[in-house]
């Protein structure tokens, strides 16, 4: 069988022939590999109807990536050493041979910073870094523990893998251990749903609110002197107006104006994303944002390929299926699409399963004034095709069906993904504030939802415009399964699993796919595919719009499941020996810089 991976839909030129040959060989390798097993391929044996089924987010019948332990015990040395196999390693390089000296000198500069926020994250995700390692002797626990940031298995459910640990606590370090939910709400702080602050007691034991830039003075200070130092060598003048403001941000906690300057540059070739910026780390309100970076080489060819594309978002917002009040906002007009590599991977950003794409500024002020940056990382989202979606593809995907997998589709799902985050409701409709702030723990998931569906949404339409090759519909959806196969893996603490968890099975619901129960695999309808992303795609727009927390904690919590049989065709890929992920060899020995 012969798989097609060409760019003629996006209209961006060929890769490279190096790349363009490693892409061919790693498809042609998985698609070996998941050949041979599936000459013999047979159903996975569904465990019996008195086997508990799970009804809520959280419990599953094997773990979200197929693993049959119980999610509350302990992983063994032994178990750990299988779940390091479910992370492939993929180096993080670029060619960096068109930099000047000096520019090199300035990317080392920002992969130190971009380093830093490590020891931050740390803070946030456990606390002290050095005392956990202390207590840990097996060498494949240790160097499970760095890739975690702690001690709890991130995709599997976070069952822990050190003794004494307990379970992972859903407020992180931002929140005292012994607070509770109602003590939180009702406290009268001011600041105290903040982004930046954490939630500390006083000496007479009552809580209180201590802001990042005191709280982790010290690392920060090291890390602004780094940008600032970046900013002296910087040649692009937008960028070092960026570097000093975002330098200055992190010692007040002031981001909005390094949010404006960065999305006011669209010349630079080289860029980092720096600070405190996701909250998926907070799963008990979904307040407190994490530290992260990203050092990033821009690829002009393909940039320019996908500037088309952005002149449409205002047409699209209007177009959304769902009734007019709760698409009046007008997304920013600067709104640009971008391809970058990726050289460098800190904090949040590293943690769990590696983004793939990213869409910021966060800051809904921002998004309005200026709109957003949707910034599509393709040297990790090929290596995750290549190695991961592929093989679930060719593992799970009707036999006559496979030929609809292809890297085109990955690449314009995930983009408009990250366009959809841009779209749609950012303040409730009914002064309930902020959709993040209404939907609380609930918001990330529900956000993530909403992109996924509104940007397979936008692939359709912008193919009836047009602007991408309609024939070819057929390959973004049976790619979509894919992915929601694949991002299922990364478990219920997972904010994007559980978003894919929900649409699995809403689609089941409504026929957007079928499984065949002889060979276990999965076939996409079409027309009714195309009918459940519209319902799904006003469903949660309304329920945003709506700030109704009540209303998408019970779709979370009644769709949010995966089912005995989901369960057993999750185990085949484990079977399979598919890694559930990828891990980074990075830095500058990786890119071949010296140390600034």
């Amino acid at each position: 069988m012969r798989f097609v991976l060409t760019r003629d839909s996006m209209s961006p030129p060929l890769l490279p022939g190096p790349v363009m040959n490693r892409h061919f060989l790693a498809g042609c390798l998985a698609f070996a590999i998941a050949g041979c097993d599936a000459s013999s391929d047979t159903a996975t044996p569904l465990p019996s109807a008195a086997e508990k089924v799970p009804t809520s987010v959280g419990a599953t019948a094997a773990g979200p990536t197929g693993h049959a332990d119980n999610a509350n015990s302990l992983e063994s040395a032994a178990q750990v050493r299988r779940r390091l196999a479910d992370y492939v390693p993929v180096r993080l390089t670029a060619d960096l041979s068109a930099f000047s000296a000096r520019q090199k000198a300035m990317i080392a500069l920002l992969v130190k910073a971009a380093d830093g926020i490590n020891a931050i994250y740390w803070q946030q995700a456990w606390g002290d870094k050095a005392d956990l390692l202390d207590r840990i002797d097996d060498p494949a626990t240790r160097e499970f523990a760095m890739i975690n940031y702690g001690p709890w298995d991130r995709l599997n459910g976070d069952r822990p893998f050190v003794a004494d640990v307990g379970t992972r606590p859903p407020g992180a370090q931002f929140y005292p251990a012994d607070m509770t939910k109602t003590e939180f709400e009702q406290s009268k702080l001011k600041d105290k749903t903040s982004l930046y602050t954490l939630l500390r007691r006083d000496g007479q034991g009552s809580l209180t609110t201590v802001p990042y830039h005191v709280a982790y003075k010290k690392p920060l200070e090291e890390i602004a002197d780094l940008l600032r130092k970046a900013a002296r060598l910087a040649e692009d003048d937008g960028f070092r107006h960026y570097l000093k403001l975002r330098a200055a941000a992190l010692l007040d906690d002031d981001y909005r104006r390094s949010d404006m300057a960065w999305m006011d540059m669209k010349n630079n070739s080289i860029d980092i994303v720096i600070g405190p910026i996701e909250t998926y780390e907070d799963q008990l309100f979904g307040y407190k944002a994490s530290y992260e970076s990203y050092v990033l080489i821009k690829d002009r060819v393909w940039s320019e390929g996908l500037t088309r594309f952005a002149k449409y978002l205002p047409e699209l917002q209007r177009e959304l299926p769902v009734a007019d009040k709760f698409k009046a906002e007008t997304p920013g007009s600067d709104a640009d699409l971008n391809a970058y590599f990726a050289i460098y991977y800190g904090g949040d950003a590293n943690v769990g399963a590696k983004t793939i794409a990213i869409n910021l500024p966060n800051d809904e002020q921002v998004q309005l004034r200026k709109g957003t940056r949707r910034l599509q990382l393709e040297n990790v989202m090929q290596a995750k095709f290549d190695r991961i979606l592929l093989p679930i593809g060719l593992a799970l995907i009707a036999d006559d069906q496979v030929r609809h997998l292809n890297f085109d589709a990955f690449f314009q799902n995930t983009m408009f993904h990250e366009v959809a985050h841009g779209l749609g409701i950012k303040q409730t409709i009914n002064g309930k504030g902020s959709v993040r702030k209404a939907l609380k723990d609930q918001a990330s998931s529900f956000e993530e939802g909403k992109a996924d569906i509104l940007g397979l949404y936008m692939v359709r339409r912008l193919a009836e415009k047009g602007e991408l090759d309609k024939r070819r519909l057929m390959d973004n959806y049976v790619t979509f399964l894919a992915g929601i196969l694949r991002s299922i893996r990364f478990g219920t603490s997972d904010a994007h699993a559980v978003a894919n968890t929900v649409r699995f099975n809403i689609f089941k619901q409504q026929g957007a796919f079928r499984r065949d129960p002889e060979s276990g695999r999965y076939r996409v309808d079409f027309d009714k595919m195309t009918t459940a992303i519209n319902t799904l795609a006003a469903r949660l727009l309304t329920i945003q719009g709506n700030g109704d927390y009540a209303a998408a904690k019970a779709l979370n919590a009644q769709m949010g499941a995966v089912d005995a049989q989901l369960a057993g065709d999750l185990q085949r890929l484990e079977q399979a020996h598919i890694p559930v992920d990828i891990r980074f060899e990075q830095g500058l020995e990786v890119l071949g810089l010296d140390k600034p």
